[in-house]
């Protein structure tokens, strides 16, 4: 059992290690972007823990087998549980209410025929290298060489002044690229565009051009910039205006005959040439009768309210026209593919390369390179944009790629993906060196690769509310999910953005791509412009979790991760389970974000996930049972030192997380007995609140611990029962429910 056979400082530090390059420890998440992905070796770390009865340590790196058992996940997202599980022979069950969801999770676990899939998707990058490869092509300022790989193009907004009519370029600042990855920083001249290379940030120096004086900062703060011309105060964005426009200022770009004696990148501004063709471009799209590209609205939210804000109102116009180009010829190709499921991953790829090849990417001028569009999980729109090469560069006589966003990373990535379903590994740490632990016997998918003889497994994936399943009761041996966080990512607005265009390619043959959006009233995320709030929330999770508790089989689990920096968004869960008629038999931390990660640096955000694990009947262990803040602080603190033991350095934000979910635990299990899920989900709610208010909280947790966050020790009892912990023996450390 989980609760028993889980060793927290050893998935701890496996997960750690994986959320910080999860593409070499899961390559298969590479197959399509998909959100904050939970790390998979904390799902196959549970599965094991529940369902074989050695060391976890010493199964872990072995081949396992638990074909028999019955694994669903009502909540797929990127599919981590269901690939976990399948990939150990498990039947699987899985929805999600969100077809683009269902569609990734189809891509990851349906057998592909790589050798057909690789000659396809390289016969497709070889076409549009012969239709449009000259528009990714320049003039290299070293050599003069005429066919240098464009990586990225750099676009700046423009916006007319007010007063004269004169276009403003929008720069925030004027560095285009630091001196950590390229010998020297690199500028733009605030007045004739060329770039100047200085050693020192702090004296800029002058144009090597113009010889005005070079600027750090740029004129654009704020939503306000002055015009150069005329001196007038402008404000931006404006909405009247329509979609941005873009003026090309930068390129950096590749020469592979100059490389091998040069030192750092190549960066220039663009030339005639290069202007000219843009024009080209424009006029050969001018021609185009577009089949693929969506004419879809860009629908008010949360999210999206902020394209709107920047004049933004149709999908398409989040693109410049050589993207558009690329996008719809490359969806011609695949259109006439005659393999199904190799033309279906095909267009997967081609729904992921949107994320790269859209006119709201920025460039890192500390990385050099593109970041996507969902770097942070949202629709920022900066000043400063960043075009990658669409077809991509690839190294000769290498799989490898210069620069990011193009045909050619999606391919290899994908080709990676693939190749880990048939031959899956795990990454063992000795010291400081690694080694890659081949798990022959186990393979993702629906059937194997090449052998007739191995049966068919039971893969059974949904685009439907789990709450409105057919799931026979006790049909399930567990439940392993990542269900939403109230509040957090929204999943629907931002997979439209892809979903527009896969829809327009696969739709016709796809049932789950009816809609014209992924939104749904029924999706569990907090949203205003829906006027979702907690009580649908709460609502909807309950539902889910009472669909699947009828489907466990006695004593079964239903184990999910959760995390919040709110105390409030833990009442649903609560609820749910309580609802369920579920108890929490045990909250267990583990990693499951990057603490760098763009969208929560910085923030005070928790990288820590609570691993709940519920039951209807089942032991919960007495050590963890407390009736005072200073009891929980003694069960965080242990919780703490497990961490540590798995190289985990817990913050501040962390420890409230732990906390957090230790206080729901011990609500649920005093809650249960008069729990009344008939109730108005508002008294509900109010009920979790009120215990937690009488208990103590957090902020009552937070004075019994020291200052540097961990829990202060003493002789008291560490139960919450009022029997004296001495009439107990060994035998007795478990309390039955």
């Amino acid at each position: 059992m989980i609760e028993k056979h889980f060793d927290i400082p050893f998935i701890a530090d496996l997960a750690l290690r994986e959320k910080q390059i999860q593409q070499n420890y899961r390559p298969i998440i590479a197959v399509h972007k998909w959100f904050a992905r939970r790390p998979g070796t904390l799902f196959r770390g549970l599965l094991l823990a529940e369902f074989s009865e050695r060391p976890l340590r010493d199964v872990f790196y072995n081949s396992n087998d638990l074909s028999g058992l019955h694994i669903a996940d009502p909540f797929m997202g990127g599919g981590t549980p269901i690939i976990e599980a399948n990939r150990v022979g498990c039947d699987v069950t899985g929805f999600d209410i969100n077809p683009m969801s269902y569609w990734i999770v189809k891509q990851e676990i349906e057998h592909l025929n790589l050798d057909a899939y690789t000659k396809a998707a390289e016969a497709l990058r070889r076409t549009m290298e012969t239709e449009i490869g000259q528009f990714y092509r320049t003039r290299c300022t070293l050599c003069s060489a005429n066919d240098a790989h464009v990586k990225y193009f750099l676009w700046v907004k423009v916006t007319p002044c007010h007063q004269c009519g004169k276009d403003i370029d929008l720069f925030p600042g004027y560095l285009l690229s630091t001196d950590s990855r390229h010998p020297k920083n690199v500028f733009i001249c605030p007045s004739c565009g060329e770039l100047t290379e200085t050693g020192d940030r702090k004296e800029l120096g002058h144009c090597n051009q113009c010889a005005t004086k070079l600027l750090l900062k740029g004129p654009a703060k704020r939503s306000r910039c002055r015009c150069s011309a005329c001196g007038a105060d402008n404000r931006y964005p404006d909405a009247s205006l329509g979609a941005p426009r873009h003026r090309l200022f930068a390129m950096e770009y590749h020469c592979s005959k100059c490389k091998p004696s040069h030192t750092g990148r190549f960066f220039k501004k663009p030339d005639d040439h290069d202007l000219e063709r843009i024009n080209e471009i424009e006029r050969l799209w001018s021609r185009m009768h577009p089949k693929y590209v969506p004419d879809n609205k860009i629908p008010s939210g949360d999210e999206t309210d902020r394209l709107h804000r920047w004049g933004y109102t149709r999908y398409r116009e989040m693109f410049n026209n050589r993207q558009l180009l690329g996008l719809e010829l490359s969806a011609r190709i695949i259109a006439k593919t005659t393999n199904k499921r190799v033309r279906n991953a095909l267009a997967t790829n081609l729904s992921d390369l949107l994320r790269y090849q859209n006119m709201l990417c920025r460039y890192d001028s500390r990385a050099l390179k593109s970041l996507d569009i969902f770097s942070v999980h949202g629709f920022p729109v900066g000043l400063i944009q960043c075009e990658s090469n669409f077809i991509g560069i690839m190294v000769p006589g290498r799989n490898m790629c210069v620069g990011s966003g193009g045909w050619a990373n999606i391919i290899e990535k994908f080709k990676k993906a693939k190749s880990y379903c048939d031959h899956p590994f795990e990454v063992r740490f000795q010291g400081r060196s690694k080694r890659i632990v081949p798990i022959n016997g186990e393979w993702i998918g629906d059937h194997l690769n090449g052998d007739d003889a191995t049966p068919a497994r039971v893969v059974d994936i949904s685009c439907q509310d789990a709450a409105a399943c057919r799931l026979p009761d006790a049909s399930l041996d567990a439940v392993f999910t990542d269900p939403p966080y109230f509040g957090n990512v929204q999943y629907a607005e931002l997979m439209d953005f892809c979903y527009v265009w896969l829809r327009k390619l696969v739709g016709k043959n796809a049932s789950a791509f009816k809609a014209d959006s992924t939104r749904t009233p029924n999706e569990l995320t907090g949203n205003v412009n829906m006027g979702r709030g907690i009580d649908h929330f709460t609502k909807g999770l309950s539902s889910v979790f009472r669909r699947m508790a009828k489907a466990l089989k006695p004593g079964s689990p239903l184990a999910f991760t959760y995390h919040h920096n709110n105390i409030e968004a833990y009442f649903p869960i609560a609820v749910a389970i309580l609802d369920a008629g579920l108890t929490c038999s045990a909250s267990l931390p583990c990693p499951a974000e990057m603490g760098a990660s763009i969208h929560i640096n910085g923030t005070g955000s928790s990288i820590i996930d609570t691993v709940f694990i519920c039951r209807k009947t089942g032991a919960m262990q007495r050590k963890w049972l407390a009736n005072s803040p200073d009891e929980i602080a003694r069960i965080v603190n242990e919780d703490l030192d497990q961490l540590r033991a798995g190289n985990v350095k817990p913050t501040s934000g962390d420890i409230r997380c732990i906390t957090y979910g230790h206080l729901i635990r011990l609500a649920i299990w005093s809650l249960r007995f008069e729990w009344g899920k008939t109730e108005p989900v508002a008294t509900r709610i109010g009920k979790v609140a009120g215990w937690l208010k009488g208990f103590g909280g957090w902020a009552e947790v937070e004075r019994c611990m020291s200052f540097d966050g961990a829990a202060i020790t003493s002789d008291m009892p560490l139960f919450a029962v009022h029997e004296n912990a001495a009439e107990y023996g060994a035998e007795y450390a478990d309390i039955s429910f």
